[in-house]
């Protein structure tokens, strides 16, 4: 019998994490409990299915949708926002340091840099955008896959103060997303074509 404790923390997990991932497009790392499937010919009847998950699959599933809601409970107490909190969550353990120079290595290894997800709507704007201004970008795909894009995703977050995709560079310097950012330096690239600024800063850092 699993710990009442346990189960009330893990059904508020669940509630908390994956609603905030439908909202935000984003995946869950967790996954389900592993399935059996083992089939039966009992003399001529037709084939049939069983699925069963064993206690150790339930167990595991458990530990680790704990171990995410602690994390979200312990981003939480380090002052870090909703979205932000689930991000870290997300992203589960990973080497801090390794991921934020990996970063730093893709923002630098060209003047316009785009961190997205393949499916977002506001990420295939902002690329539309980029195109019809005659930019030159990068794209770095969260998506592709998961497991390295969510501990990105997470420290993205903490650089930038925004987790929300796409994470836009410019000259090695953050501008916000598609229609949104977190200040007047970073707008997002959508205010910066209306004020006429997007092509000009393109153009400085050698990205038309």
């Amino acid at each position: 019998m699993m710990n009442s404790t346990i189960l009330r923390a893990a059904s508020l997990a669940l509630m908390q994490l994956f609603s905030t991932l439908i909202a935000t497009q984003a995946f869950s790392p967790f996954p389900p409990p592993t399935i059996r499937i083992s089939r039966t010919l009992p003399n001529k009847l037709a084939p049939t299915t069983r699925l069963a998950s064993t206690s150790q699959d339930e167990a595991s599933f458990l530990d680790t949708l704990t171990q995410g809601y602690q994390t979200f409970q312990t981003a939480r107490s380090q002052g870090y926002d909703f979205k932000q909190s689930v991000a870290i969550a997300i992203a589960g353990q990973y080497d801090e340091q390794a991921v934020q120079s990996k970063i730093q290595t893709h923002i630098d290894s060209a003047p316009c840099v785009l961190f997205t997800w393949e499916a977002s709507p506001a990420c295939k704007k902002a690329i539309r955008y980029l195109d019809v201004a005659g930019a030159k970008y990068k794209v770095v795909r969260l998506d592709d896959p998961w497991s390295e894009g969510n501990p990105m995703r997470a420290e993205l977050g903490k650089r930038v103060g925004r987790s929300s995709v796409p994470c836009i560079f410019i000259g090695g310097e953050y501008v916000g997303g598609f229609d949104g950012g977190v200040g007047e330096k970073s707008p997002g690239i959508l205010e910066m074509a209306f004020k006429g600024t997007l092509r000009e800063r393109l153009a400085e850092v050698g990205a038309l």
